[in-house]
């Protein structure tokens, strides 16, 4: 287990004893009211932590709008403008996403972290692929791994020297091994709370698959604080990526739905079966198994561990329990009745 410098953003505490989930708003930044609809929709659906595009100073005025709508904490991501990451503290953010590369001289650097500091504004340093300094580059030859960290602890070594240290660092890249290889060697290098994703990982298919290889692969590590799933589509589907890879690992108590892929042997429509199952749990945060199984073989049988699940027979299927009760049911009963035996639990 890593040695966490613990930080706190807004009511989270970032010291690796909760993995928060974190998104951010794609609403355009001069759309208010459609920015604040989205940051409810995420707060709903289980995000923890959002993060808004601050791209100019109209932006700014999207924080308290926010900030009255939600509970959660709000992210300002900020680029080149340093005055943007200081009226955003101001305006009552409660962390700042920057580079400190891109705003500007230490001069600059300096009045972005005095204002964080007379407010308790942690910052997040965010480095990636594309923005690595040419010196980086000429050195390495390429974004490396050994590039990107060095880049991200001279960013946070700057801060230090301006007596600042609640600092989250993230090093992303849209290649996933060599995301994989920054986060774990930025683990070994320092005691900063590291914020995972997978940078531009792609729409929902390959998105997903690209961030739950990365970003699963360090959290079995013991790696990260926080993290988001990157997909271009709309974002609350990554909260519910992310809830799945964190369910996978462990890492979140939800129901956990486990189902055959049929075969042969299947007499009733399990695909569908299945898939609506999957929608009428998606919310819930009961700790437990639901198998979805198509036949004798792969129900009591194989999903003997389940607490509750359903094996198909010929046009009906059995419900199961993990107490060996069973009892059988018509195929069009299955979710109905199925649901009925879950909030039983």
């Amino acid at each position: 287990m890593r040695n966490i410098k613990p930080v706190k953003v807004g009511d989270c505490v970032l010291d690796g004893k909760h993995i928060y989930i974190q998104s951010m708003l794609n609403a355009r930044s001069d759309d208010i009211e459609g920015s604040v609809k989205q940051a409810v929709e995420l707060e709903k659906a289980g995000c923890e932590i959002i993060r808004a595009a601050i791209p100019d100073m109209e932006a700014v005025r999207l924080i308290p709008a926010i900030k009255e709508a939600v509970k959660i904490p709000l992210i300002a991501d900020i680029h080149f403008d340093y005055r943007l990451a200081v009226e955003s503290a101001h305006a009552g953010v409660d962390k700042i996403r920057i580079n400190p590369g891109n705003i500007g001289g230490n001069d600059r650097v300096k009045q972005v972290v005095d204002v964080c500091r007379s407010k308790n504004i942690p910052m997040r340093i965010g480095v990636n692929s594309g923005s690595l300094e040419k010196e980086l580059l000429a050195k390495y030859g390429s974004p490396t791994p050994e590039a990107l960290v060095e880049s991200a602890l001279n960013h946070a070594e700057l801060l230090e020297q301006f007596d600042f240290d609640d600092i989250v660092i993230s090093i992303k890249s849209s290649d996933v091994n060599k995301m994989i290889a920054s986060y774990r060697l930025v683990a070994e290098k320092c005691r900063y709370p590291l914020h995972l994703g997978v940078t531009e990982a792609g729409t929902e298919r390959m998105g997903i698959i690209k961030s739950a290889v990365g970003i699963g692969s360090l959290l079995c590590d013991g790696i990260g604080e926080t993290i988001r799933v990157s997909l271009t589509d709309d974002p609350v589907k990554e909260i519910y990526a992310a809830k799945d890879i964190l369910s996978c690992i462990g890492k979140r108590e939800c129901v956990r739905l486990v189902a055959c892929p049929t075969c042969g042997r299947t007499r009733i429509d399990l695909v569908k079966v299945a898939k609506q199952v999957e929608e009428a749990v998606k919310d819930m945060d009961k700790n437990i198994t639901v198998a979805v199984m198509g036949c004798i073989v792969n129900g009591p049988g194989e999903a003997r561990e389940a607490d509750i699940g359903i094996a198909g027979g010929n046009g009906c299927a059995v419900i199961f329990r993990k107490d060996g009760s069973q009892r059988k049911i018509k195929e069009e009963d299955i979710v109905s009745e199925l649901m009925a035996e879950i909030d039983k639990l």
